[in-house]
């Protein structure tokens, strides 16, 4: 027994050398700030529309020398071995942050489609359980939305709130959780996006309106997923990886974080529609659509110019302008949503609710949950320190999800008016 337990002991140190070496190697690696463009693109292009001549932006993207980088992640998945579960998940951390290495190689051509696509998917592929595909999905949300937004906005009208108002509070729901660590809330000129989180800073836009559904959704969204995930992977002992993520992680985070959105009473309609217009334009540019075209589908969709540049900025990040390209990272959102619902469905179904606690212990995708089953259960992966408080409240998670369960079986194309009368 004793042999066995040195023989454990020996792979953990192991591989949490490897773990330090990848992390190592990635540090300077900044996809999503490497592709995407300066702030002042922005008001340039919405100076030239407003007087009528409106034209492609140029971007630069710089350029750097990965081959080093990628030999130490050839060396990582090498040394890492594929039979134990840590190995194979260093190996497949390595590949992917190998791909976002090739990305940023091609940067402002169009085969940033193609390694774009490995990492985060596109709208033509299925999605869970056989469904329909990401494209068919988000135009199902987008015809919803379009038909509640007229009676939505009469019985629930817009409160804008300043940024300094939002930092102020954000500050203090984000104090009053992460007792043990320091985050800032800072605003931010530079931004494009209405928020950026990291594990010790969350950055506000300045200059703009929040509704009171931003406020939560930032709050929950971007502190109490992004945030949290990274403070508990901080903790962790032997894997340091798991404070940053990787682009495989990408779908499960963003998944997690807009889950949070829905189960904790945080996201409306609209913000369900500006996930699904992002996915209905990535097709756009694939098939051909420029800049200007998919800025213009994003106005005509309702959203305000600076707002639409912003989309349209997202979709456009390291490619050309031209059409033909896209950067398909917004493809996550929705599949990654549903992924975790399921995820969290079928914890309650199995009597697993432990498990789905595992994923806030750092940055992980879902499939590490399982595989790493092992490495939480002799402690090589510790329990995250902090949980949000909507899991918190298990009881209350379990009510919402065993209800969701049994609503589903529910077919609302066989329900008529008259069901709903009871008792009459």
């Amino acid at each position: 027994m004793g042999g066995t337990d040195a023989a454990s002991a020996r792979s953990l140190a192991h591989h949490a050398a490897l773990d330090a070496r990848l992390v190592a190697a990635v540090r300077g690696i900044r996809l999503l700030e490497a592709v995407s463009w300066p702030a002042r693109v922005q008001e340039e292009f919405l100076a030239a529309w407003r007087i009528g001549r409106i034209h492609l932006p140029v971007i630069e993207y710089a350029k750097r020398d990965y081959t080093e980088v990628r030999a130490e992640l050839d060396a990582v998945g090498a040394g890492a071995d594929p039979d134990d579960p840590l190995g194979r998940y260093l190996q497949q951390t390595a590949e992917s942050w190998r791909i976002a290495t090739r990305l940023l190689d091609v940067a402002g051509s169009h085969r940033v489609t193609a390694y774009s696509t490995r990492l985060f998917g596109r709208p033509v592929e299925l999605l869970p359980g056989d469904g329909p595909t990401h494209l068919e999905a988000a135009l199902h949300f987008v015809n919803l939305a379009d038909e509640l937004d007229q009676e939505l906005r009469e019985v629930e009208p817009d409160a804008v709130m300043s940024a300094e108002t939002v930092q102020a509070e954000l500050q203090q729901a984000i104090d009053a959780l992460f007792t043990g660590h320091s985050v800032r809330v800072e605003l931010d000129d530079t931004l494009i996006a209405k928020a950026a989180a990291s594990a010790t800073r969350i950055r506000l836009r300045t200059n703009t309106g929040f509704s009171e559904y931003d406020r939560n959704q930032l709050l929950v969204h971007e502190a109490f997923v992004h945030t949290l995930t990274g403070l508990n992977g901080r903790e962790q002992p032997h894997l340091q990886s798991m404070a940053r993520g990787s682009p495989r992680t990408t779908a499960t985070q963003e998944g997690l974080a807009t889950f949070a959105e829905l189960i904790s009473g945080s996201m409306d309609i609209e913000r369900m529609k500006r996930i699904s217009l992002r996915i209905v334009a990535i097709d756009k540019a694939i098939h051909g659509a420029d800049f200007v075209e998919v800025f213009r589908f994003f106005l005509e969709a309702g959203q305000p110019p600076a707002e639409s540049f912003a989309s349209a900025q997202r979709i456009f990040r390291g490619v050309p302008l031209g059409g033909g390209a896209a950067f398909t990272k917004d493809t996550v959102y929705l599949r990654g949503l549903l992924s975790v619902h399921t995820f969290f469905r079928w914890c309650l179904r199995h009597h697993k609710l432990a498990m789905a606690r595992q994923l806030f212990a750092g940055k992980l995708a879902l499939e590490d949950v399982f595989s790493l089953e092992s490495a939480f259960a002799d402690g090589a992966i510790v329990a995250p320190r902090y949980l949000p408080p909507w899991m918190q409240r298990a009881n209350g998670l379990a009510g919402l999800l065993a209800f969701s369960l049994f609503a589903n079986k529910i077919r609302l194309d066989q329900v008529d008016a008259d069901d709903l009368v009871l008792g009459l």
